[in-house]
């Protein structure tokens, strides 16, 4: 719990012990139907241009995915390589039995694009769930996998038992990866659905006055600070999956990570710390993924 000065108290929703639940089941799941004949499951992620944040996320994707059992690739390819090479190493992945999932961090580098590039994979191996295929089935609420930063964002309201059924969800951000897989899931039937939601993106107007009504807001928007105390319902459930680099003379070197939200402690009901987190359950749903594909790829499972 953080409390303000005026004593008020708000429950952080930390991401371990998420993650840690999912870990458990994933590893117990794949252990338990592992044959002599089958390959260990295995992760392969790819991205491109070293120090960026997402060489950050492919290490923990490398810890969390050795600690479960699972193999894992990590490649890097340089900032500048050309399209022709990282088309080469997706479809080599692609065709590859050992290898189960792939994910591609984005975005990249200008001139390559994500998504004609992500079309590269196969559906079943699109472990991040954003090719249109995935994206495709789950407008149809038929996926293979789940974009994996939305569903975290679904599974630490399941956790820590907030309701979503009748809430109004705003989410800021519109994007194919993120935003809209995310407003697909709150608007999708179940216990983690329900909700009446509300996309919004740099074009909205009025954006303050429509967060102002929200019960529960999921802010993927990358600008830190958009969401704050003067656009917040006092009490809402603030699920933060911004993440920016701003600069901090006090950090270590000068820059420190950011989420969108600001000022929120003791003023928001819940909220998620960044870091610390959506990011370690998007790595837990990651993996999940992976074992599904496995087991899809293995005919542990019949085709969805």
């Amino acid at each position: 719990m953080k409390s303000s000065e005026s004593g008020e108290a708000t429950r952080e929703l930390l991401g371990r012990p998420v993650a840690d639940e999912l870990n458990r089941g994933t590893e117990e799941r794949w252990r338990k139907q592992l044959k002599p004949e089958l390959s260990v499951p295995c992760l392969a992620s790819i991205a491109v241009g070293e120090g960026s944040p997402f060489h950050l996320y492919q290490r923990q994707q490398k810890r969390a995915a050795e600690k479960l059992g699972l193999a894992f690739r990590g490649l890097l390819l340089s900032a500048d390589a050309p399209r022709k090479e990282l088309e080469a190493t997706l479809r080599s992945l692609d065709s590859d039995p050992t290898v189960h999932g792939i994910i591609l961090q984005h975005p990249l580098p200008p001139p390559l694009d994500f998504f004609s590039l992500i079309s590269e994979i196969s559906a079943t191996k699109d472990v991040d769930g954003v090719g249109e295929v995935n994206l495709g089935r789950l407008v149809e609420r038929r996926p293979l996998h789940v974009p994996a930063v939305a569903l975290a964002t679904t599974e630490i309201l399941r956790h820590y038992h907030i309701p979503t059924s009748g809430a109004h969800v705003v989410v800021v951000g519109r994007s194919e990866t993120v935003g809209i897989p995310t407003a697909l899931l709150y608007l999708g039937k179940g216990s983690t659905g329900d909700a009446t939601v509300t996309v919004t993106h740099s074009k909205t107007r009025g954006l303050s006055e429509i967060l102002a009504t929200a019960d529960i807001i999921v802010s993927c928007a990358g600008s830190p600070g958009i969401v704050h105390r003067g656009n917040v319902r006092k009490g809402a459930t603030v699920i933060d999956v911004g993440l920016a680099a701003v600069e901090d003379p006090n950090a270590t070197g000068g820059v420190r990570m950011a989420g969108d939200s600001e000022g929120l402690a003791g003023w928001a009901g819940n909220l998620t710390p960044v870091p610390g987190g959506v990011g370690p359950v998007t790595v837990a749903e990651l993996l999940r993924n992976t074992v599904t594909a496995w087991e899809l790829s293995s005919g542990l499972r019949g085709k969805v």
